[in-house]
């Protein structure tokens, strides 16, 4: 069944529809141009109504995901800038407090999280700078540097391939934590990190990423840390407060101590997330089912060398400006920065988007 988020001529009338296609007119000139690999052009209007800061969003993806997004996501190319712009006439709208990026790189983000339902992509944003309002533990002074003990002790990394699906591979390894060198919310800091350096690709946003949950050397007291409380949050996260999609968790080498960690956490995990955990306990050969040796370092049975957890540390310590400079940057919904926003190519008010796009979100959430 193909699912519409634009109402037909017939329900909307025709000047509404003619309207609608007149205002997005540029965007979907400057979007074809953009996935062409041309350099974007913009109208007058929008270059003056533009922020000196804002940069035109260009398509990155390469024909196959452009593909698969479309399949998978619900993403048009042709709507692309579209859709991003009636999801920052929402925030404009229904969060006008909300002090949030709203440039289109930034905001495609959660609508492909999302599958492009408006309504969900909106509660995601809110979800995701909730969170770091209400965790101060896990979001004062987050930085790659002050996170660089997590990253030394090897708990965890991201493997230089990804796996047959094009998703990269995270690799967790809590056995790696020493409980006296710092406190495990240190560990969800460094997550949380390393999904914001990967969550910037756009290729990552497409296909989603793969957890290897390595727990071999996990002790009780390790595990005595993770109370209902902290997996409630992290989990709260993970699930519905990131745009990252994550599409399996492999846990290996789980000790018999697993078994209570997992009835910590599955009373929060939605029954699509449960689903996705994947227990192969020591046997690599079930590991190598979903995830193949030419992808894996020797410690699982791969190909690929011994693990090498330095080159992602490298990685992040060099992200350390770009993350303070995107990540803390905030408006407030006094700043002349939203004027750009509020207003359409053709001088339309947020009222007019609403009217053209809000009518046929609903619909959509059955779709998906």
């Amino acid at each position: 069944m193909s699912c519409w988020r634009r109402r037909s001529p017939r329900s909307c009338g025709w000047s509404i529809f003619l309207m609608e296609a007149e205002s997005h007119k540029a965007l979907m000139a400057e979007e074809n141009a953009s996935c062409d690999g041309d350099a974007p052009s913009m109208p007058l209007e929008l270059q003056l109504q533009a922020s000196p800061k804002a940069q035109p969003y260009v398509c990155t993806l390469s024909p196959q995901l452009i593909a698969k997004a479309q399949e998978e996501l619900q993403e048009k190319p042709e709507w692309r800038l579209r859709d991003v712009q009636a999801l920052r006439d929402m925030i404009l709208k229904e969060q006008p407090n909300l002090k949030t990026r709203l440039d289109d790189p930034f905001l495609l983000r959660f609508l492909r999280a999302r599958k492009f339902d408006y309504d969900r992509a909106l509660k995601l944003l809110v979800n995701y700078h909730a969170s770091q309002r209400t965790w101060p533990e896990v979001f004062t002074n987050l930085r790659p540097s002050a996170i660089k003990r997590v990253l030394d002790s090897g708990f965890l990394t991201v493997l230089p391939y990804p796996d047959p699906f094009g998703r990269c591979i995270l690799v967790i390894r809590p056995g790696k934590w020493k409980i006296g060198d710092y406190p495990i919310t240190e560990n969800i800091r460094a997550i949380y990190i390393t999904l914001e350096k990967l969550v910037r690709a756009e290729e990552n946003q497409v296909n989603g990423i793969v957890i290897l949950a390595d727990y071999s050397g996990v002790t009780l007291s390790q595990a005595a840390q993770l109370g209902p409380f902290m997996a409630k949050k992290v989990i709260g996260i993970l699930q519905d407060g990131f745009p990252m999609r994550i599409k399996t968790v492999n846990v290996i080498n789980e000790p018999i101590i697993f078994k209570g960690i997992f009835a910590i956490i599955k009373p929060f995990l939605k029954e699509k997330m449960t689903e996705r955990f994947v227990l192969h306990g020591s046997d690599l050969s079930s590991l190598h089912k979903d995830i193949p040796p030419n992808t894996l370092p020797q410690e699982y049975g791969g190909t690929m060398g011994k693990l090498n957890t330095t080159a992602w540390t490298e990685t992040l310590l060099a992200f350390e400006d770009e993350f303070v400079a995107e990540f803390c940057q905030i408006h407030t919904p006094t700043d002349n920065s939203l004027t750009q926003y509020a207003v359409g190519a053709n001088g339309q008010s947020g009222q007019q988007c609403d009217d053209s796009f809000r009518g046929v979100r609903s619909p959509l959430y059955y779709c998906y």
